[in-house]
């Protein structure tokens, strides 16, 4: 058997490359990490609110740290301090054009926070609408249910809350935050001048050889 000739330097050894990431795996990581943190989130944010109903109800409001936090329950049909409370129904109609633009952003989703930032805004989107669907007193006019109320019961200072609304406002400010400071959804960062930062330009002709 005769041995294979040395390779060249023109020549490539099979697999050479190979280390490098496929393009699709800067796609697939956020996008999954973004559901992921969505489902996790809806499911906390539903068994939250199981627990509370089934310990507070009926019961006058717990005091925690020193008075900082109640536990106290409440059923919300608007949005904060009530607001449309009259309107249940459009708020479902809200959550899924929310949900459309989000599964719409996923599309073209590079970046790890960003995906931190809009998994957080779909679980606590998703979270809520499941109560204004399922819950009473009827389809599509459910009422939210809330235990959380900062420096009084009952929402006297501060709206009551629950975890789904929690994760909604900390994805906003979060993608404020991303917006401020130049982050792009595909990855990339826009810097003082306007344009992107070279490692972005360097990852995208990867890809686009690939």
């Amino acid at each position: 058997m005769s041995e294979a000739p040395p390779a060249g330097p023109g020549s490539a050894e099979p697999g050479a490359g190979s280390a490098e990431p496929r393009a699709g795996t800067h796609h697939r990581r956020p996008v999954a990490i973004l559901f992921g943190l969505a489902l996790t989130l809806l499911a906390a944010d539903a068994a939250t609110k199981h627990l509370a109903l089934a310990a507070l109800e009926d019961r006058e409001p717990v005091r925690l740290l020193g008075g900082a936090v109640y536990l106290s329950l409440t059923r919300n049909s608007g949005a904060a301090w009530s607001i449309g409370a009259d309107h249940t129904w459009i708020f479902p109609l809200i959550t899924l054009g929310v949900v459309g633009w989000i599964v719409w952003m996923a599309l073209r989703l590079r970046s790890l926070p960003w995906a931190i930032s809009l998994g957080l805004v779909l679980g606590g989107a998703l979270g809520n609408f499941a109560d204004r669907v399922f819950r009473a007193p009827g389809w599509f006019v459910g009422h939210v249910v809330d235990m959380v109320s900062v420096f009084a019961p009952y929402g006297r200072v501060f709206p009551v809350f629950n975890l789904a609304d929690s994760a909604l406002v900390c994805g906003v400010l979060l993608a404020l935050l991303l917006e401020l400071t130049g982050r792009q959804r595909d990855g990339s960062r826009i810097g003082h001048g306007g344009s992107t930062d070279e490692a972005a330009q360097v990852d995208a002709g990867q890809r686009e050889r690939a």
